[in-house]
């Protein structure tokens, strides 16, 4: 798919692509391919004379292959950008940019919200685009919010699995589901790092070059700002999830040893009737007692064995080891 935009008094304006003819009759400033296949990429490698990187290209995770200057003059970069899904873990996507010819061409494998609330942004608001660096800029900026807001999400969440975790009294399956919760947030968080550690890469890459002019270098410091930002929340979340995590396990062991500790009291509490058992159990012929309590010797050592049992345990209820 091929998302065609024009700048038109201002503003970033999408255009129709249904043949290749109306991409060759359109003056784009920036275009945007979402999974290209080979019809759309020799479009635009015929048009524009842009070789669009494959998807083995896009996943080389060496600075020499994700930020340089092509021999023809065009700049390529390889930017992450954080994908959520409702129904499943998040992901990143990584969006090839190519800025050739005074446009900017961006291929990426998924639909991103990042792009689409970049394109919505630039349609209300007339005069914030003004070439195709103010949209690579854009679209980092609003990666960087975008980001922030998934920050505002791990935090929410990571309160609830506090309240939960830190209740009065806790279960195992509370435990192991704070601990997934837990996970879930930690894997978000690493991806949300990892994606700021990319832009801050990316958009260094653009100062040092002397690519933008005074205004898109004073744009880029500010996003620069935001991202050192975002690295402080981050910490302090893999530290809160540490925590929550050390707590929620020795929650786990509190009540693990609660359960061997009443198999233990019981084990001793078993003990004296289990001794009078053995005794009154061996083969002898006389027993003194037996023959004192004559036929009422089987209700004697019951009560023995019992009384036996039920010592011990309200002993060891008044020192508060039952509960």
């Amino acid at each position: 798919m091929i998302n065609v935009f024009v700048l038109q008094n201002g503003r970033l304006n999408q255009v129709n692509i249904d043949s290749r003819a109306d991409l060759e009759n359109a003056t784009p400033v920036w275009v945007d391919l979402t999974d290209p296949n080979e019809d759309e990429r020799d479009w635009v490698k015929g048009i524009y004379g842009v070789t669009l990187p494959g998807e083995d290209d896009v996943k080389d995770i060496e600075a020499s292959a994700r930020y340089y200057e092509a021999e023809n003059g065009d700049l390529h970069l390889r930017t992450d950008f954080l994908l959520e899904e409702d129904d499943g873990p998040s992901s990143v996507v990584t969006v090839a940019f190519i800025l050739a010819r005074d446009m900017l061409f961006s291929v990426h494998s998924d639909d991103l919200p990042i792009f689409r609330l970049v394109r919505m942004r630039a349609r209300s608001r007339p005069g914030s685009i003004n070439d195709y660096k103010d949209v690579l800029l854009d679209l980092y900026a609003t990666d960087a919010e975008y980001s922030a807001d998934a920050l505002e999400g791990v935090y929410q969440s990571l309160e609830e699995v506090s309240r939960s975790v830190l209740q009065k009294e806790i279960t195992d399956q509370d435990a192991a589901t704070a601990l997934n919760a837990m996970a879930h947030e930690e894997d978000l968080n690493g991806r949300i790092r990892r994606n700021m550690m990319d832009t801050r890469r990316a958009v260094s890459f653009l100062m040092r070059g002397r690519l933008l002019n005074a205004e898109q270098f004073d744009e880029a410091r500010q996003i620069m700002r935001d991202i050192e930002s975002l690295d402080g929340h981050t910490a302090f979340l893999f530290d809160k999830i540490n925590f929550l995590m050390d707590a929620t396990v020795g929650f786990i062991n509190i009540n693990q040893n609660k359960i061997i500790k009443i198999f233990s009291v019981a084990s001793v509490a078993l003990l004296p009737p289990t001794l009078i058992a053995s005794v009154y159990g061996m083969n002898l012929q006389f027993f003194p007692e037996l023959e004192f309590f004559g036929k009422y010797s089987y209700a004697y050592t019951m009560g023995l064995m019992i009384a036996s049992a039920v010592g011990p345990m309200l002993y060891f209820r008044k020192r508060g080891w039952l509960r």
